[in-house]
């Protein structure tokens, strides 16, 4: 007498109907993947519309709550690597190679950089983590090295204007302006 129990092949049907469900899920992925890049697209160009406001009219034309969210709110304790990384490409207004963004972080958060081994190397893994959250888009410029991008789309000629106009308040603000 066995007291084995049996165990047999899923029925065709069944692997037909799995196969169906994962092909469903797989598409509504991609759609909501689709849709996550273009959201982080329109964030980043609703941030830079207000990041240029901000440069034209002062920080003081924005609420708290705007302050916050784009970095330049009441400091907390200890900013984050990331959150500065992410804050420099946002407000460059120009791509960036990662040794341009490793001398604006010394410049703007150097307690950040000072206690680094390589601060190059993880500005570089800050920039291309921000690539692969879709922050941030990475590309070589025309000198083959791979600089990177805060993702917004084009600029309206509003904030071109404004942009333009700054630059021409304070041509000297460093290695982010917008050229």
């Amino acid at each position: 007498m066995s007291t084995g129990t049996t165990i047999t092949k899923p029925e065709p049907t069944s692997l037909d109907t799995a196969q169906e469900v994962i092909r469903a899920a797989q598409q509504e992925l991609n759609q909501l993947v689709r849709q996550r890049v273009t959201l982080m697209r329109r964030i980043g160009t609703v941030k830079q519309t207000l990041v240029c406001l901000a440069v034209a009219f002062g920080d003081e034309v924005l609420t708290p709550e705007v302050l916050k969210v784009l970095g330049r709110g009441a400091p907390r304790k200890q900013p984050g690597f990331t959150r500065s990384c992410r804050l420099i490409l946002a407000e460059a207004g120009m791509p960036l190679e990662s040794r341009q963004g490793m001398r604006e972080l010394e410049r703007r958060f150097p307690h950040l950089v000072g206690h680094l081994k390589d601060p190059l190397a993880s500005v570089t893994t800050v920039f291309n983590r921000l690539v692969a959250s879709g922050e941030v888009r990475s590309f070589p410029n025309g000198k083959g090295r791979r600089v990177w991008e805060w993702i917004a789309e084009p600029v309206s000629p509003t904030v071109d204007k404004l942009w333009r106009a700054e630059d021409q308040r304070s041509p000297n603000r460093g290695p982010v302006t917008k050229q």
